[in-house]
């Protein structure tokens, strides 16, 4: 790395660096905020732009506050520790509204007020790193350096759920005295309302004594491991076998949301329910319309919008998350009023979306690729009334809000969740209306 002269950070980007210009450059500066004078270091240089690391703080602004955790800077998990919580949030609704400028050529009507949450101990999913280091005899478990393969020596993590945190260094110890320690890279982890589950991804049978050891630490830690062996499909339980299922629940509907490990739920259970309780209200859901759930996973908005007595169709590319959302619509009573359909939405076209039918309203939760193959195939003649778009991508929404704009609709209003506090991630919700001719 090259160290550079000072520089005066103007703004930050939708990675949390500070964005400066020197040289002719855009310089992106990890590690520095708006209004701070740095010196920086960098680690890759282009024609027009350069990645760098902040070396020097000359200047620090007022929104600056002292990370929480003491991997910070060395660990790649989290990126704005450094800022300001109610600062981080402002960031995002910047960042989502200038998205949707820049990109989409749009502007919502009104700005939704931001949805805030518990800013540490919130994470209950993840995949966490696991490498025994043979030169130092010891096993590591965490997550990856930043801009690194390596896995970060870590003694706690700040935003993990507490009970999981608590484990990271007995996990290590446990690891290291197992046969197939150096086959077991990874270990997932889902926390549930009535049992914690750790999915350990083994490339080799454990031995007898690796299973009573396994058998020890969740008795007296209180979780369940399960093992998996290949692929997703090979998950299952290993210890204890009647431990609780794993659940989330959303008491404001009345629904209870069993899944298996490997499926998709959010990260913040806590934020979730704020999350589906304003997407409800915007929805507004009545009992004579007809909705369609796009991108519906294991049931998440699904359910609560049959709650209200509206008919539901969830529709989604995996056929085993349409078998577990059918399932659990029969668990909370709800298989009157829904049905699930499988289908690639990635693959969309008019004839396809039409095969489905007209609906009153939408409600689409894409992953980051978006959903721009469906809402390019919206025909007037299907196109409904009002469209409530979940995104936790700003970009493929803004793009995704031109395409609607185009087909005749008002993005009426849009604001940020805050599902991933002390990360660059941006998760928003927007509102579309048909335009009135």
């Amino acid at each position: 790395m090259t160290t550079n002269n000072k520089v005066t950070i103007e703004s930050l980007d939708q990675e949390g660096r500070g964005i400066a210009h020197a040289d002719g450059k855009v310089i992106f500066i990890e590690g520095a905020l708006t209004g701070e004078t740095v010196s920086y270091a960098s680690y890759r240089k282009k024609p027009s732009f350069e990645l760098a690391q902040m070396t020097e703080l000359h200047r620090a602004a007022s929104i600056r506050v002292q990370p929480a955790c003491a991997h910070f800077g060395v660990c790649g998990g989290c990126s704005m520790q450094h800022l300001d919580a109610r600062v981080q949030v402002a960031v995002k609704q910047r960042i989502l509204e200038e998205s949707l400028a820049r990109i989409g050529r749009v502007k919502p009507e009104t700005m939704l007020p931001a949805i805030y949450g518990q800013s540490w101990g919130y994470r209950e999913r993840a995949r966490i790193s696991v490498k025994y280091v043979i030169k130092k005899s010891k096993t590591l478990v965490g997550f990856h350096e930043r801009r690194s393969s390596f896995v970060a020596d870590m003694q706690s993590c700040e935003i993990l759920a507490p009970k999981i945190a608590g484990l990271i260094q007995p996990l290590a110890k446990l690891v290291e005295g197992l046969s197939i320690r150096d086959k077991l890279p990874q270990i997932e982890v889902a926390v549930g309302e009535h049992v914690d589950a750790l999915v350990l991804r083994v490339m080799a049978p454990p031995s007898a004594e690796d299973e009573a050891a396994l058998r020890a630490f969740a008795d007296q830690h209180q979780v369940q491991f399960w093992l998996q062996s290949k692929g997703p499909e090979t998950i299952a339980p290993f210890h204890p076998l009647n431990a609780p299922a794993l659940s989330y629940s959303l008491p404001e509907f009345g629904i209870t949301m069993p899944f298996a490990p490997g499926e998709f739920t959010q990260v913040n259970s806590a934020l979730n329910r704020v999350m589906v309780s304003r997407a409800l209200r915007l929805l507004d859901p009545q009992p004579d319309e007809h909705i369609v759930d796009f991108f519906c996973g294991l049931g998440n908005f699904t359910l609560p919008i049959a709650r209200s007595g509206a008919r539901v169709l969830g529709v989604e590319g995996s056929d085993a998350l349409v078998k577990r959302a059918a399932q659990n619509a029969r668990t909370n009573d709800l298989s009157g009023n829904t049905q699930f359909a499988a289908m690639n939405l990635f693959e969309m076209d008019e004839a396809k979306l039409a095969s489905l039918g007209k609906f009153d309203k939408w409600l689409i939760d894409p992953p980051r690729d978006g959903a721009m193959e469906l809402v390019k195939s919206i025909t007037p003649g299907i196109a409904p009334q009002l469209i409530v778009y979940v995104s936790c991508n700003p970009a493929t929404l803004a793009r995704d809000a031109a395409e609607l704009v185009q087909r005749g609709y008002v993005l009426k209003s849009a604001g940020v969740m805050n599902m991933f506090p002390q990360t660059s991630h941006v998760e928003s919700i927007a509102v579309f209306e048909k335009a009135h001719v």
